[in-house]
């Protein structure tokens, strides 16, 4: 904030707030070094300049957009030489012989070497600084004639200075224009669809152009895709693990139960501290997943083991919840206080460290809760004896 205030004091200014690695990384993914880079391809600079132009005042309308830019790609003096071809022709002249005077008048050419010792140094002959800044005085310049003498360089070739191009970029064989922006106060993903939504409702680029989304974005795209698979693999595998455990489909469900409730759990804990859903909260949704299922093993464990010594079901839940409560607690305070300074940090790294550390913490508490207080219902109900059967008829199922 300190170095905004103090740069938004210079007049023409155009600044980025960012920081080394993060613009290192930006600049490694896809060429942009913002959070967000709209590029637009055609072949017109002075239409790309306009579309970018335009999509710049689009995006400055969209909450969170920061530092919005257009890439600079004109503006830059260049002196252009117009020949007169009728009168090049009548000296017997051609315009690389005008080209050649001119840049030796102005960009020097080497006419010989100085040696000190060891040392080298180039000779290099050109017209004095105060003339070379002179376009009338330049016109003035002699160019010799094949058949000896000379003629004014303003007889046969006129001389402007105006802006030209000052970089063209290329990308895929096609002109490149670029609009950057980084984002702040909001996440990444919403932004650039509240982008995507304001740039087709507000510009129009016309046939031969068109646009692409780059920076951390991409980023995001291939992170969420790869999110997307190792999410449902995660859970299948959790799964068949419980089956493994248990043996029996049932049990490893009641215990599964507890990963809907501990994501609750987690979303709820972004929710009350106002932090986006992002990739690194995904890692810990993960995590939470891991740790919820942890103490669903344990309780169901003890019910399970107080059955077989031949305990009925209403004491065998009673007798497992007791039996099981400390270590519970146990698992959960260790893990949801050692995630607590990585939730309250704000140093480096806690855009990193705060959404994983407070999912899991949320998550924590939440299926903690299901593991001592629904679970045993929860497992009441699925293994309770149907009413009204004969004792008779209770025993042979028994048997």
């Amino acid at each position: 904030e300190d170095i905004r205030q103090k740069l938004t004091l210079i007049p023409g200014n155009a600044f980025e707030i960012s920081q080394p690695i993060q613009l290192r990384f930006n600049e490694l993914i896809s060429g942009v070094r913002s959070d967000l880079g709209i590029k637009i391809y055609g072949d017109d600079l002075d239409q790309l300049l306009k579309s970018g132009s335009e999509i710049a005042t689009a995006l400055n309308g969209v909450e969170g957009a920061e530092g919005v830019k257009v890439e600079q790609v004109s503006g830059l003096p260049i002196l252009s030489v117009e020949a007169n071809r009728p009168a090049l022709y009548r000296y017997g002249l051609n315009v690389a012989d005008v080209q050649e005077v001119l840049a030796a008048a102005t960009g020097g050419e080497e006419a010989g070497l100085i040696f000190e010792g060891d040392q080298r140094f180039t000779i290099v002959v050109r017209v004095a600084e105060e003339i070379r800044n002179d376009l009338r005085a330049l016109e003035q310049l002699p160019i010799p004639l094949p058949q000896g003498g000379y003629v004014p360089l303003n007889e046969v070739a006129t001389l402007t200075l105006a802006p030209g191009p000052n970089q063209i970029s290329r990308e895929n064989g096609k002109r490149r224009l670029v609009v950057s922006a980084n984002v702040r106060g909001r996440d990444l993903g919403g932004f650039v669809a509240d982008v995507q939504t304001q740039i087709e409702r507000e510009v129009t680029l016309p046939p031969g152009y068109w646009l692409e989304y780059g920076g951390t974005f991409e980023q995001l795209q291939s992170a969420t895709e790869r999110l997307s698979l190792l999410v449902p693999v995660t859970l299948v595998m959790i799964f068949a693990l419980l089956m493994m455990t248990f043996g029996s489909a049932k049990d490893a469900a009641l215990v599964f139960s507890g990963v809907p409730l501990a994501l609750t759990g987690g979303v709820i804990a972004l929710w009350l501290r106002d932090i986006p859903l992002s990739i690194t909260a995904g890692v810990g949704f993960i995590t939470l997943c891991g740790v919820s299922v942890l103490t669903g093993v344990m309780m169901v464990s003890a019910f399970r083991d107080r059955l077989e010594q031949g305990d009925d079901i209403d004491l065998s839940i009673k007798e497992g919840a007791m039996l099981r409560l400390r270590p519970i607690l146990m698992v959960a305070l260790v893990a949801a206080l050692g995630f607590l300074p990585m939730a309250l940090n704000t140093s480096t790294g806690a855009e990193v460290q705060r959404p994983l550390a407070t999912v899991v913490i949320g998550g924590i508490i939440s299926s903690t809760l299901l593991t001592l207080l629904v679970l045993p219902g929860l497992y009441r109900m699925a293994y309770r004896k149907p009413k009204n059967i004969p004792e008779s008829d209770e025993s042979q199922m028994a048997s």
